[in-house]
């Protein structure tokens, strides 16, 4: 028997249910029945929005049988009304509860109008969103609270953006066609600011005019894969493109700040400044490093590094960086100073968001590079990612890379627009000076070990910029100048078209 003392301290569930304490999840039951009821009465409703509406949306389980019911059959071609529903419902508990067949000629009797069938759509989507805010919340706070030696409180923020970044694209619903002459004004756009800009650019410039004039800059919203075998110079090329881009606006007042995101997940951030500062002084890094400078190559350090630090190049030189992290980064780096350009070096050091772990690693930088391209259309700006190869290159007596040579996945030729390969010949020749064999004269070796001198002298200072694949143009060959010393590239100059030595 309960006492008058125990039954003042119990409260009956429909006080509970009165209380402000208790709160119910975001939603909307009238704007779902008026949704329903306006698909009813004229299934054109549905097409208002069908784009960015699921049955998943909808709060009331049986209004999201009802509206994925009207789906199958409107995409089928049929009539979706409550005489069409009838039969599927007929057996459906949830709507037995609520008179069966009369709700649904209910719902469609209560419409006033169909003309407010998106503004319902976009109510519910509403409710909706609210109401994974509220569960992604509830599992932050719960993961937090646990103190689970496996998750880290930095994966723990992680999962948390992957999941808030998720969830943020199933809320878009800007997408979907748009006019040709809208797609046709904005190419004409692009056109116009190419022919205004010098070298005729409707991108980014690299700064190296025969790369500039294969590819026409480096366009926004495409990903560019640069790839090569070690110590070809891939991070050379790219940090002098990533110099070059960040500091253009510093040699021409004209032309508006350039902002380049660099993250480097091989090098730190030092050795990447020391690089840049070795390339533009012309002084090894080498010696750099070492302290053997002599007084003019201090005064030019110094010099150089007044000019350095006013450019805007951002490094983040995390290790293993996650697609996640890269698209926060950048899209924080983009709201406080713009960006023009965002540099990888390298995909393959990279690892997937958590939470989207693959089974091989295959998959896994798949994820990567369409991470990557999904990263260059959402803040429309280039990406250039680096890209290790093969060792099937080695293997051949012809050592330029081919896009069978990518390592790991097709899926890195696939997702890219532009995929380019580095490739310096005289790194091989150098590696491979013939040797005198026992039975072979002495006459036959020094006219083999002319050849190859010859062969090396024809490939000094030599790189090649090979376009594998290019979606807006053609592929070829593009031929820069290597200064190995300083890691420096920069415009080739053919013999023939240098000055004559007097």
């Amino acid at each position: 028997m309960v006492t008058d003392d125990s039954a003042q301290n119990v409260m009956p569930f429909a006080d509970t249910a009165n209380s402000d304490d208790y709160r119910q999840q975001p939603h909307n039951i009238e704007a779902e029945q008026a949704l329903l009821g306006a698909i009813l009465v004229n299934n054109r409703a549905f097409e208002k929005v069908s784009d960015f509406l699921e049955h998943g949306h909808f709060f009331d389980p049986v209004h999201a049988r009802i509206y994925e019911a009207c789906a199958r059959l409107i995409e089928r071609g049929q009539m979706a009304n409550p005489v069409t529903l009838k039969n599927i419902f007929d057996q459906d508990e949830g709507l037995k509860q609520l008179d069966g067949a009369q709700y649904l000629i209910g719902l469609a009797r209560s419409v006033v109008t169909v003309m407010n069938a998106e503004d319902y759509g976009q109510l519910i989507r509403d409710c909706y969103l609210r109401r994974e805010l509220i569960s992604i919340g509830e599992t932050v706070v719960i993961d937090a609270y646990a103190h689970e030696t496996e998750s880290d409180a930095a994966v723990q923020i992680e999962i948390a953006e992957s999941m808030l970044f998720n969830l943020a694209e199933s809320g878009i619903s800007e997408g979907g066609f748009q006019e040709f002459s809208t797609a046709l004004a904005a190419s004409i756009e692009m056109a116009e600011a190419a022919f205004k800009r010098d070298g005729g650019l409707a991108g980014v410039s690299s700064g190296l005019t025969d790369l500039d004039r294969k590819l026409g800059g480096l366009h926004p919203s495409d990903l560019l894969v640069l790839a090569g075998r070690p110590a070809m110079g891939k991070t050379a090329l790219a940090t002098n493109i990533a110099f070059h881009v960040a500091t253009s606006a510093l040699d021409d007042p004209s032309l508006e700040k350039q902002v380049v995101a660099f993250f480097s997940l091989e090098m730190s951030a030092e050795q990447l400044a020391t690089r840049i500062l070795a390339e533009q002084t012309e002084i090894s890094s080498e010696k750099i490093r070492r302290g053997e400078l002599q007084n003019d190559d201090f005064h030019k350090l110094v010099h150089a590094s007044q000019r350095l630090e006013r450019a805007p190049l951002f490094i983040d030189d995390t290790p293993a960086i996650t697609i996640a992290q890269l698209r926060t980064r950048a899209r924080r780096l983009m709201r406080q100073q713009g960006l023009s350009l965002i540099v990888v070096d390298y995909l393959q050091l990279m690892r997937p968001s958590a939470g989207n772990r693959a089974d091989n690693r295959v998959q896994e930088v798949s994820q990567i590079t369409q991470g990557l391209k999904a990263v260059a259309k959402e803040l429309d700006v280039p990406v250039l990612a680096l890209s290790q190869l093969s060792r099937a290159v080695e293997q051949r007596e012809d050592k330029r890379p081919v896009l069978a040579d990518l390592r790991e996945s097709g899926s890195i030729e696939q997702d890219s627009d532009v995929v380019m390969f580095v490739f310096r010949e005289q790194y091989y020749l150098e590696k491979s000076e013939p040797v005198q064999r026992v039975d072979e004269g002495s006459e036959k070796f020094l006219d083999r070990h002319e050849k190859w001198v010859q062969m090396c002298e024809a490939a000094y200072g030599k790189a090649e910029v090979i376009i594998g694949k290019q979606r807006h143009g053609p592929t070829g060959t593009a031929v820069l100048h290597f200064e190995g010393a300083t890691t420096r590239f920069s415009n080739h100059v053919d013999d023939d078209h240098l000055p004559e030595v007097h």
